[in-house]
């Protein structure tokens, strides 16, 4: 029993180092949402070159200086646009930059709609929380196996433990669900040069959702543990008042103090019922004569015993 316990408080602390490392990485990287904007190609600048640039429209003519000459742009329909990428997370929002070389990265709060800033700071707070409770039920799970501590104390810590795990689960739940909403709303009342034209969730907001899933699992398994932890002591509780109670009816009865270890020794569940049962006390005979001696020439008992 106690190797079970034992292997139930190791997969609890697992689950709650996995949940952990998942939701830094998540919260920690800019890849909730990724996708592409239709945006005009700018202007090339600098010397010519040879090869068309894709990323830039340029004109005609080198000479960009010389006003009497006419420029033409040869670019015309979905040829003057191009598709660049971004990813946004909680903090940052990256786009990649005008040369397609790199990414350019701002505030997320400065893409958010103005009026709805207030959502966003509301999952940064529940993300810190989440963070928080998610360590300080780690750190629980740890002192529960100390040696040091006394059964009930350890029983304190898991039942803080599995409190602490179950609360950051529902904070980190509800972080992920705010932070869906601010980025649909940024989508549609965002600013011009931000607004997607194709976007998907990526992996960090997948690693996010299997940090809470991992995290309740944690506290799914320390309550479970924790439970079953109290009705074992409750079940010997039972048993050790079972007992008792048997005992003070044999001493009510008048029958020896050998007997006691009969029903006392071997759990209730487990006893074996007695083969023979007891007649007022005594051992019932099994049909077998009995021989008697004479005491001055008369027996000790009159007629036919058994034994």
């Amino acid at each position: 029993m106690g190797l079970e316990h034992r292997r139930r408080a190791s997969l609890a602390l697992a689950l709650n180092f996995v949940a952990l490392a998942f939701a830094v990485s998540a919260v920690t990287t800019s890849y909730w949402c990724e996708g592409t904007r239709k945006v005009a190609k700018p202007f090339c600048t600098g010397p010519p070159v040879k090869e068309k640039q894709m990323f830039c429209i340029r004109f005609n003519s080198s000479n960009l200086n010389d006003s009497r000459q006419v420029q033409y742009i040869f670019e015309t329909g979905e040829e003057k646009f191009i598709m660049r990428k971004f990813h946004t997370g909680i903090f940052f929002s990256c786009e990649q930059a005008v040369d397609m070389n790199g990414f350019d990265c701002r505030s997320f709060a400065e893409i958010a709609p103005e009026h709805q800033r207030g959502v966003l700071w509301l999952c940064v707070v529940a993300e810190s929380l989440y963070l928080s409770l998610l360590f300080i039920g780690g750190a629980l799970m740890i002192l529960e196996q100390c040696p040091c501590f006394s059964i009930m104390n350890k029983l304190k810590l898991s039942a803080f433990a599995a409190m602490c795990t179950a609360l950051s689960g529902l904070c980190g739940m509800v972080a992920h669900m705010m932070f869906t909403t601010i980025f649909h709303l940024a989508v549609s009342m965002g600013p011009e040069d931000w607004r997607p034209k194709t976007w998907d969730y990526s992996w960090s907001y997948a690693l996010a959702w299997c940090s809470f899933g991992t995290c309740m699992g944690s506290a799914v398994t320390t309550l479970n543990r924790y439970t079953k932890t109290i009705i074992e002591f409750k079940y010997k509780r039972h048993n050790i008042e079972k007992n008792l109670l048997i005992k003070q009816k044999m001493m009510e009865l008048g029958l020896p103090e050998q007997m006691w270890d009969v029903y006392l020794t071997t759990e209730p569940a487990d006893a074996e019922v007695p083969s023979e049962q007891l007649v007022n006390g005594h051992k019932p005979s099994t049909g077998t004569p009995c021989e008697f001696q004479e005491v001055d020439g008369v027996p000790e008992q009159q007629g036919e015993a058994y034994c």
